[in-house]
């Protein structure tokens, strides 16, 4: 609010006036009149521009909260979920049950402005109250027309803490509730009134009027829908939101930002406080002041398209692309992570003795169930095959492969009974000989579709006549078959001693059906077939049309993770085979609700800070374009943030292609370029963590082969959308678990109607550019060489490259493409 504004409204106030009994705020998108009765002033219409009609909201408000203690808020715990073995998400869980988050704390302080005053193109309200006096100003953006913006500020009259929430303007009867959502935390088509399934796992909208925090808001911005087809959005002006790295170490759990479906009263409407009640910037001296400036968005629209608008106009994901720089390409990466792998010191692979075979794999020492640092686990065995494969490398191929299938046949439970073809376990422990889960002793039908059929299918498009490897996988097939139930749907899992259900609290809403596609695919049986589209029809029923997803990381006791995203390549891999528009529209609205769990704040800028005592720009660490391993309440994004394992990226360029939706795109660029800062220089490999930044694969060493397979399906997915279709190779499977990337390398594709095999070699081609990115492929009986160059910037590259002992130079458009045809020498 203007100083003159400010004057002339308390001028107004001062003479006991005023400018009518009605005022309002009007654009060509929008309709607000506020009157006055007794109790204050009132929004009692806003209406909505629906092309030449206009349409009414049905239960206005315009009512403020106040929240108020004079002492910091309790913070007493006394609930026993979860179970004590889940110790990574035990202090998250008594977090999320004290009274700030429940909102119950404090007291509430429910009003209507006494006075209003119209000035220029924005109405002034005021308040005074035994607590504070507030002051708000509103106004219609004018770039906007359908947003408002709104600044209250507060002035304490009495020492305490204090917490703006967003004025109710509207709400919604459950009802007439058609979706609503806070990005990476709620995302429903009905309220759920089991506080576990909503609150833990995010399954439905909280009955109750909780609180979240941002740090795993991916947007900062609640939203509902109404059957109406009016969707209402708050939105906190960037800046008003915690900074997780404010200046020289992390500030992730730092509160400033409080989210909500519902208000005070518990009725639907979105919802923001600022400050949070007994957190950063909430205590007050008498005299003191603080403002909460945001804005609502209503428009006559879908939540998706309110939902960009958060993102795009107010937080202007895309421009971080701009801000972006480099000095390695990911194919550099790739070249660099190779030497990593095949040396088995720095990737800790080691081999073992089990049952008369020799099974390989790499050391894993983060949290595994019954496990004394000895755990051993192979991560993605389509990168694997895939690395051996283009570059014909015999480190690999004789010293990694064979020993690496002996794992994973070794790894199905033969033992006769009702875990027979099963996965044994996800890791297997030396010194106690034996597999197991991650946390618990316990068998997942998803298990089988991960380290069964997944594995088991990726090896055997390299190595179809391997009849060993695809009895295992027949036998993980007919498993997952007769687990499937008469509706579709499988068990979360079942105990390994008595064979009873366990987690019956939540459903198996997991893309366990994919594991039958592959079954159909390797064996070519029409059952298979038929079971996977009937385990993918109970899937879009009970997840997609819900919203309602589980996770596969046994660690935090299933909460929605990364496997959101495999189930939308998975659906789009049905529809590949099936051409049923139900699994194509199925897979884009679960890429739409994954793209809500990738942050887009704070906004990317080039402020100076420290990290490790190394000078970086605030956009060299940002989150912004990162995704989660989970987030929520429970996930590990509260405390680590997000990951660089960016699996997702591939498929959201086949969505852009699909759908041609630029956040797809500007997304898999956001994550997948000028992540330097996070990449281990020594080994080229990524850390997992936001938090660690550059420290590597720490504990990891088996995430090495993920970012391989998700570098090069992120490339490859470029070189396809950029090329038209004219750069061509076939995908494999899914990997296990991290999300949707895919193989390449075991059959041919198309370089501009040549027939012609991946190659990558360290030194076929030398750049100076590290915005230059490129795969190769081969056709050896043309004796054609093509070089598939990607300029990965959003400036014109011109370079020049080293082939053999030609210097060629080049340019290529912003995000362009350009293949090289050489002759193989």
């Amino acid at each position: 609010m203007s100083k003159m504004i400010r004057s002339l409204f308390f001028a107004g106030l001062l003479m006991g006036f005023s400018a009518s009994a009605q005022v309002s705020l009007k654009s060509d998108a929008l309709q607000l009149h506020w009157t006055k009765n007794t109790d204050g002033w009132k929004l009692n219409q806003l209406s909505v521009k629906n092309k030449k009609a206009w349409v009414a909201l049905p239960a206005v408000s315009g009512e403020y909260t106040l929240l108020y203690a004079a002492n910091l808020p309790d913070s007493t715990f006394n609930n026993s979920f979860p179970e004590p073995q889940y110790h990574y998400i035990v202090p998250l869980w008594k977090a999320l049950i004290q009274p700030v988050p429940m909102n119950t704390a404090g007291e509430a302080v429910h009003f209507y402005p006494s006075d209003a005053v119209t000035a220029g193109k924005e109405v002034l309200f005021s308040k005074h109250s035994k607590e504070a006096d507030i002051t708000a100003s509103w106004r219609i953006d004018p770039q906007f027309p359908s947003d408002i913006r709104v600044k209250i500020t507060l002035t304490a009259k009495q020492t305490g803490y204090f917490s703006l929430a967003t004025p109710t303007v509207a709400t919604v009867k459950e009802a007439e509730l058609a979706w609503g959502g806070i990005p990476g935390y709620f995302q429903s088509n009905a309220i759920e009134h089991d506080f576990v399934k909503a609150n833990v796992y995010m399954q439905g909208i909280p009955d109750k009027p909780v609180i979240v925090r941002e740090r795993t808001a991916a947007t900062l911005s609640p939203f509902i829908s109404a059957k109406n087809n009016i969707t209402m959005a708050v939105i906190p002006d960037p800046g008003t939101g915690r900074d997780p790295w404010e200046r020289d170490a992390k500030t992730q759990s730092t509160w400033q930002l409080g989210l909500s479906l519902m208000n005070r009263k518990a009725s639907l409407t979105p919802t923001a406080y600022h400050p949070v009640l007994g957190e950063k910037g909430s205590l007050l001296q008498k005299g003191d002041t603080v403002s909460f400036s945001f804005r609502y968005t209503v428009q006559y629209a879908d939540w998706y398209t309110v939902y960009k608008h958060a993102v795009n106009d107010v937080y202007h994901f895309a421009d971080f692309l701009a801000l972006k720089k480099t000095s390695q390409s990911l194919t550099s990466r790739i070249l660099s992570m190779h030497k990593y792998l095949v040396d088995a010191k720095t990737s800790l692979w080691k081999t073992e003795d089990y049952k008369g075979l020799t099974i390989g794999a790499q050391a894993y020492l983060g949290g595994v169930y019954g496990s004394e640092k000895d755990a051993m686990k192979n991560s993605d065995y389509g990168a694997m095959w895939m690395l051996a494969n283009i570059t014909n490398d015999p480190a690999l191929k004789q010293d990694r492969l064979p020993y690496a299938r002996n794992f994973k046949l070794q790894q199905q439970d033969l033992t006769t009974g009702f875990f027979y073809g099963a996965a044994a376990g996800q890791y297997y422990l030396t010194k106690s000989k034996r597999w197991t889960e991650e946390w618990g002793p316990y068998v997942e039908p998803v298990g089988l579709t991960y380290y069964m059929l997944m594995d088991a299918g990726n090896i055997l498009l390299f190595q179809p006549k391997d009849t060993a490897l695809k009895h295992t996988l027949q036998l993980a097939a007919d498993k997952l078959l007769a687990w499937m139930s008469n509706s579709g749907q499988w068990q979360v899992a079942y105990d390994h001693v008595t064979q009873a259900p366990l987690f019956k609290e939540v459903e198996d809403l997991r893309p366990t059906f994919y594991g039958l596609l592959i079954a159909y695919k390797i064996l070519h049986n029409k059952k298979y077939l038929d079971a996977a589209r009937k385990g993918a029809d109970w899937y879009i029923k009970n997840a997609v049309e819900k919203g309602h997803f589980l996770g596969v990381c046994g660690d935090t006791r299933f909460v929605p993770d990364f496997a959101t995203g495999q189930s939308a390549q998975a659906l789009l891999e049905l529809y590949d085979v099936t051409k049923e528009e139900k699994y194509k529209q199925a897979a884009i609205q679960t890429a739409r609700l994954y793209t809500t769990s990738i942050y887009t704040h704070p906004i990317p800028t080039t402020k100076e800070k420290i990290v490790n005592g190394v000078k970086r720009q605030d956009w060299e660490i940002s989150q912004v374009g990162l995704s989660f391993e989970h987030g929520g309440t429970l996930g590990s994004a509260n405390h680590r943030g997000p990951i660089l394992l960016a699996s997702h990226a591939g498929m959201f360029v086949r969505m852009f292609t699909l759908t041609h939706d630029s956040l797809f795109l500007n997304m898999a660029r956001a994550a997948a370029l000028g992540r330097d800062a996070f990449v281990d220089k020594e080994t080229s490999v990524a850390s997992y963590y936001w938090d660690v930044m550059n420290k590597g694969a720490g504990p990891y060493p088996h995430h090495a082969w993920w970012q391989i397979g998700w570098i090069t399906d992120y490339l490859l997915a470029e070189a396809e959308m950029r090329s038209g279709g004219q750069v061509k190779f076939p995908r494999g499977f899914i990997t296990p678990k991290v999300g949707p990337h895919q193989s390449y390398g075991f059959a041919p594709g198309k370089v501009n109607g040549v027939t012609a095999d991946l190659l990558l070699e360290e030194g076929l081609l030398k750049t100076t550019s590290p915005y230059l990115d490129y795969y190769c492929a081969i056709n050896r009986e043309q004796k054609k060489l093509f070089f598939i160059l990607l300029n990965n910037d959003d400036e014109v590259l011109q370079t020049n490259i080293q082939i053999a002992d030609s210097t060629i130079p080049i340019k290529i458009p912003p995000y362009g493409i350009k293949v090289l045809e050489t002759k193989q020498k």
